[in-house]
């Protein structure tokens, strides 16, 4: 269940709102007058959410480029290319 409180908790309650969007990993929801007003949650959620959202898009990005052509590759050539990419990168052989 989401965790909602009024936007004025923050004048009182600040360290508890904090450690609440921190133990939790859950966003606290704060609102004014009965309206959504902000959202709390801790870095280490933010920071999750940001990189759940940029491998979403990534993903979301690949499908579209695959749906718009018939061209497929292996497992092997996709690492090997990758590979390949590595070597020139670094200036070193893998073995």
């Amino acid at each position: 269940m989401p965790n909602i409180r009024p936007v004025s908790d923050l004048r009182n309650h600040f360290a508890e709102i904090t450690r609440e969007a921190q133990l939790s990993g859950e966003p606290v929801f704060l609102t004014k007058n009965g309206v959504g007003s902000l959202v709390v949650m801790s870095m280490e959620s933010y920071e999750q959410n940001r990189y759940d959202s940029m491998v979403y898009d990534k993903l979301r990005e690949a499908e579209l480029q695959a749906a718009g052509t018939a061209q497929r590759r292996s497992h092997e050539d996709v690492m090997a290319r990758a590979r390949a990419l590595l070597d020139s990168a670094e200036g070193i052989d893998r073995a």
